[in-house]
Formats: C-alpha cells, sequence, structure tokens
C-alpha cells in the first residue's frame, strides 16, 4: 500500500510514475475522500474539547449546588452529533483506504519502461541451449509415455489442470524439493520454515492478493481460510504487526509448500501440462531487510534462486520485467526464464521482486532504525520462488531428454534419486 501522506502531497508524481505500468489512476476520489475525512475529523476533535470543557463545567456546578441542566442538554446534543460525525469519517476512511488497497506499487526508477512483457529487458543469459538429433518430446509425451506423469486419472480424480506424479515421477519432484530446500537452508543461509497452507483473509490483505485477487484465490466456504497461493503469503506475515530490531535483519526464510490457484485469467493457456495448474509445489523465498539494503538483497535473492539451475545444467536467461508488465505489489522484478525445448522459448520458472515498504505498511512490519533514532519504520520485504518445483520438472525432462525416450538426471540431483542417472520407462 502506498504512503497516505505522500500521495497527497505529490499526487501528479504519482499519477505519471503509476500511468507507466499503462493504466490510468484518476486520483481525484481519493484526495476528495482525504479532504472530507481531515475535515470531518477536525470537527470531531473540535466537538471533542468542547463537550470535555462542559463536562468539566457540570462537574463544578454540581460542586457549587448549581442547576446544571442546560449544560448536560448541551452535552448531550454534542453527543449526538459526535455519533453522527463518526459514522460519518468512518465512511470516509473506508472510502480512502480502499482506493489506497486498489493502487499498485510505484516501480523503482531502474525499472524499464515498457508497455508489455515483449518491452522486457535481457539481463544475462546461462547455459547452452541443447541440440537434438531428434524432434524433441514435450514434458506431457515425454511423462505420459515414461509412466511417471498421469492426467487423464488427475482429471478423474479432481478436473482439468491437475497432474499425478507415478512412481519415479513422484520421486522426481520429492528429490527436488529437498534439493532445493538444502542448497537454500545450507549453502544460502535461510531458515527453513515449514507454515500453514491456509491463511486468513488478514494475512492475504497484507501481501497484496486481497481485496484485488480475490478471484484467484480458493477459500473456504463458511470460513476466513484460503488456500495459500504462495509461501510468500504465509513467511512474509509470520511478523505482522511487529516491531523487529534492526540487528536482526535482514531475515531469510525459505519453505516448500503447495499452492492453489484458479487461474482465472489464464483460459486457453498452457491448459496442457504441468506449466499453469490449480496446485502445484514451489520452494520459496522471502526476506525482510533494512530500506536501504533492499536492492543489493534483490540482487542476492535472484543469485540464489539462479544457482539452483546452474547446478541443474538448465539453460536459462534473467530479464528484468518493464513497467507495463511489473506485477501488482511489486518494485522491481528480475524473471528467470528456463529454455523449455518443445516450445522453442524460455518460459519463467521463478519471478524475483523487491516490495520495498508496500506489503510493510499493509501488514505493519517495522523495526527500530538507529537511523531513525530507533523510533518503528517499516522495513523492505522481499520474494523469489527458489524455484518453482513443476516448471524445473519440465524444463529438467525436456532439455535432457534421450533419443531412447529416457531421461537423464542432472549430476547434482542424482544423491537425491539413489545415485540413479536417468529415468526410463516404468512398468
Amino acid at each position: 500500500m502506498l504512503d497516505r501522506r505522500y500521495l497527497k502531497e505529490n499526487a501528479a508524481q504519482v499519477a505519471d510514475r503509476l500511468r507507466t505500468r499503462g493504466q490510468e489512476f484518476d486520483l481525484g476520489p481519493f484526495l476528495a475522500a482525504e479532504e472530507q475525512r481531515i475535515a470531518l475529523l477536525q470537527q470531531l476533535q473540535s466537538l471533542q474539547q468542547q463537550r470535555n470543557r462542559i463536562s468539566a463545567q457540570v462537574g463544578q456546578y454540581k460542586q457549587k449546588g448549581r442547576d446544571a441542566a442546560a449544560l448536560i442538554a448541551e452535552t448531550q446534543g454534542i453527543n449526538k452529533r459526535i455519533k453522527e460525525l463518526e459514522k460519518q469519517l468512518q465512511k470516509a476512511q473506508t472510502r480512502s483506504q480502499e482506493f489506497l488497497l486498489g493502487l499498485p506499487n510505484l516501480p523503482h526508477e531502474s525499472v524499464p519502461r515498457g508497455r508489455n512483457a515483449g518491452e522486457n529487458q535481457l539481463v544475462r543469459s546461462w547455459g547452452t541451449v541443447p541440440e537434438f538429433s531428434f524432434t524433441p518430446k514435450s514434458h506431457v509425451q515425454l511423462g505420459e509415455e515414461l509412466g511417471i506423469l498421469d492426467f487423464e486419472r488427475a482429471a478423474k480424480i479432481s478436473g482439468a489442470r491437475f497432474c499425478l506424479y507415478k512412481g519415479a515421477g513422484a520421486r522426481l519432484e520429492r528429490a527436488l524439493i529437498n534439493f532445493m530446500l538444502d542448497l537454500h537452508t545450507k549453502q544460502h543461509g535461510y531458515q527453513e520454515i515449514l507454515p500453514p497452507f491456509l491463511a486468513n483473509s488478514e494475512s492475504l490483505l497484507g501481501t497484496g492478493q486481497l481485496p484485488k485477487f480475490a478471484e484467484d484465490l480458493f477459500k473456504l466456504a463458511g470460513d476466513d481460510y484460503y488456500l495459500i497461493p504462495t509461501a510468500e503469503v504465509p513467511l512474509t506475515n509470520i511478523h505482522r504487526g511487529e516491531i523487529l530490531q534492526e540487528k536482526e535483519l535482514p531475515l531469510k526464510y525459505v519453505a516448500y509448500t503447495p499452492c492453489f490457484r484458479r487461474e482465472a485469467g489464464s483460459y486457453g493457456k498452457d491448459t496442457r501440462g504441468i506449466i499453469r495448474q490449480h496446485q502445484f509445489n514451489k520452494v520459496e523465498l522471502v526476506k525482510l531487510c533494512a530500506p536501504q539494503r533492499s536492492y543489493e538483497e534483490l540482487e542476492t535473492l535472484l543469485q540464489d534462486a539462479e544457482k539452483v539451475l546452474q547446478l541443474l545444467e538448465i539453460p536459462y536467461r534473467v530479464v528484468s520485467l518493464c513497467t507495463g508488465d511489473l506485477g501488482f505489489s511489486a518494485a522491481k522484478t528480475y524473471d528467470i526464464e528456463a529454455w523449455i525445448p518443445s516450445q522453442h522459448c524460455y518460459r519463467e520458472i521463478s519471478s524475483c521482486s523487491n516490495f520495498e515498504d508496500f506489503q510493510a505498511r499493509r501488514a505493519q512490519i517495522r523495526y527500530r532504525s538507529r537511523a531513525h533514532g530507533d523510533k518503528p519504520a517499516l522495513l523492505h520485504t522481499l520474494n523469489g520462488s527458489g524455484l518453482a518445483v513443476g516448471r524445473t520438472v519440465v524444463a529438467l525432462l525436456e532439455n535432457f531428454q534421450q533419443a531412447d525416450g529416457s531421461v537423464l538426471i542432472p549430476t547434482a540431483l542424482r544423491p537425491y534419486l539413489d545415485g540413479a542417472q536417468k529415468i526410463t520407462k516404468e512398468n
């Protein structure tokens, strides 16, 4: 959420920066609601002071045995007016707050300007795109022929956009999760967390999924519980409403969780396979840090996620998202895109973002800063996939496929699969 005072004092500048996202935002309703809110607040405070003075007079009158009926009647009239103003103030505050909750974050000055994904900026590429002496198969065909992915039976159980992993497929998924968790905890210094897979609305409000993206969430009927769309939600909300000490920062958390998304805006996209599903596994990285270090922390977060693909020997590239492709809560985002041979293109496998104080303001996560005289100040939050496990399976199957239909296992992953060197057809 944007800072209320900054928005009021810099409305034109904020509108210009938001416009780079490719959308027009009329700040007029917010400014009008704020003007009304301030006016009502001033009236309310004036009436409260007046009531306090009269109440003191009532006490004095009674002590002296004087008739205070007129003053009491005046106090009752003021109380009635105060109640009316409080209701009006609540409505103005609600309008103002709802407007703020619907505004996306301001793009950082280093974010390239552009209208859509076609104008994202290439940062670097890594690895060599494989050349095959045969026509490479898709992960769907490979998985079905090897007997490790079953989409038909998953659809029977649950419906479209689900997958049943079998045998070596299930073991491969589990091996990747353990490999990623070990890498990030043992080499990158993250603390492993196993969070709840259900979150309440306040948590989703804190990270920015609510209220704007409610249609993409799975909500439990009759309860204030949502299936988490990403571990970013519970990890960031660990410290919701808390004041941390600067010496504790940065806090670095990693978690494996299943993720649940309706994919409400993706009808017709990636309908086959495990690129875009309603349920998928992900290893997530979250950082909480002091503002002055957040962009340095973003770069190391990105490198931590890249290391997974480097060790797995999967070719990829890093792009800096342009303003028009930036996510709602992000001030800056890098996407890591893995090479997918059957599609002859790179596909996103991780997004690493700095939200600055956008989420921290919504979730009220603060720290005592020496720079602010030990007064509480908002910290910065960051997150990135380290990595999306299903999409890593896709990239691994397709990049390491062999002419005989088998799939080689990258050397770094073999210890997690009892030393197996390849996946072959299961009987």
